[in-house]
């Protein structure tokens, strides 16, 4: 099989897909999102019953900080040194922030200090490692949007098995046991990467011609990195179709993707029990692997456009728990969701990766994940004080509403409407 994927890798036939390093880099991501998705099941119960919703917003929201004000450096880090050696270093460190967690659990009730600290550092290397998870793409597939496809795929075949898997170690050995399965999926996601041997991007679409930034001009090594994050700025800000997307996903994050865990978890789980939350999310996870299965197949002109269309059906999530519907509706809704949620999910990592020159790739990603996220930390920083004074029913409803309000402003967004595929 790896002289199959050698031969393959060397033979230069563009769009072909099952690469030695494009089987590395599925298999490190695909285990490392199994953990991923182990990981909310955990938070929202185990966390939750002990600290309450509070505190399974402010662990989320300790984490999303941090990932907010350090990926721009791991944008700037990843295009100096590298996105792998970036993505590598921050799975060394998750590893040990899971295991003490683990180790916490399997011990004894956790201290509230010790769960905020592992997340902030988890947070903190999930910084450095998530610029180069769009970067990495270009360098080991000729195909961005099938690879993008497949790997949305493997996202939803992890959320398909994390939940249950996670749910089934709840009961059967506790928290501990989630937390350190987490761990182990990092160190097998870093062995991949370390094994991955990389070939040049091919180049990225004609863009029009920046401006050098001042000070910055000459041999790269006399770059600096504020001179490097001015350079990704100058990127980012160049481009209206991307700076306008994430600027109204800010308002996502605040009002559906921050409130969406806390309060879901708990509505569900009072209602139905743990382990229906757990089938929830596995509706999600299916729902993801159809859309990806869709994307790979349909290659719209105005690929944005089609996404924003899609992304109506998301609003079905939050829509679904604040109605209280019976599981097998719940899950339909989840199903529907994740759909949506994938087929965007892939219009949009393509944009970006074919769009943005290959040298400030990992930069400009930093600042639109960054943007996408912000928001995220504020809602699930606010969650719990807020449904002390609004029933987490009504503010679901809300995130429905909103969730309506983004996919419209999307469409109604001309840059957003117009970009076409390249």
């Amino acid at each position: 099989m790896t002289a199959l994927l050698d031969r393959e890798q060397s033979s230069g036939v563009p769009g072909r897909l099952w690469t030695r390093d494009f089987a590395l880099y599925f298999g490190a991501r695909t285990v490392s999102l199994l953990g991923d998705t182990m990981m909310p099941v955990a938070a929202a119960l185990a966390v939750g019953a002990i600290y309450g919703v509070s505190g399974v917003g402010y662990v989320l929201a300790v984490w999303t900080a941090p990932f907010v004000i350090f990926v721009l450096f791991g944008g700037v880090f990843s295009d100096r040194v590298g996105a792998r050696a970036m993505m590598v270093g921050a799975d060394v460190v998750r590893i040990f922030t899971q295991a003490a967690v683990a180790v916490a659990f399997f011990t004894g009730t956790p201290p509230f200090w010790l769960l905020l600290s592992a997340s902030f550092l988890s947070g903190a290397a999930a910084a450095m490692f998530q610029p180069g998870v769009n970067g990495m793409v270009p360098l080991v597939a000729g195909d961005p949007q099938r690879a993008n496809g497949t790997l949305k795929i493997a996202d939803a075949a992890t959320q398909l098995g994390g939940p249950v898997l996670a749910g089934l170690l709840m009961a059967l050995t506790g928290p501990g046991a989630v937390y350190a399965a987490d761990a182990g999926t990092f160190l097998i996601s870093g062995l991949c990467l370390a094994l991955i041997r990389l070939t040049p991007a091919a180049p990225a679409a004609p863009v029009a011609p920046v401006a050098p930034v001042a000070g910055a001009a000459g041999a790269k090594e006399r770059s600096t990195v504020m001179s490097d994050l001015r350079r990704g700025w100058t990127e980012f800000r160049s481009r209206s179709w991307m700076w306008s997307v994430i600027l109204i996903w800010v308002f996502f994050g605040v009002l559906v993707f921050g409130p969406y865990i806390p309060l879901s978890s708990r509505l569900i789980g009072d209602r139905l029990g743990e382990a229906a939350y757990g089938w929830v999310m596995a509706g999600l996870g299916a729902g993801t692997v159809l859309g990806g299965l869709i994307a790979i197949r349909f290659r719209p002109s105005r690929p944005l456009a089609a996404g924003g269309v899609a992304i109506f059906g998301f609003a079905f999530i939050p829509l679904s728990v604040a109605l209280e519907l019976p599981l097998p509706l719940l899950m339909a809704g989840h199903l529907l969701g994740g759909t949506a949620w994938a087929f965007w999910s892939v219009m949009w990592s393509t944009s970006v990766q074919t769009q943005v020159a290959p040298d400030v790739l990992n930069r400009v990603t930093a600042y639109e994940v960054a943007g996408s996220v912000a928001g995220v930390a504020v809602g699930q920083a606010l969650v719990g004080p807020v449904s002390e004074i609004v029933s987490p029913r009504d503010l679901l409803l809300v995130s429905t509403g909103v969730s309506f309000a983004v996919c419209a402003a999307l469409l109604l967004t001309p840059p957003v409407r117009r970009l076409r595929r390249v």
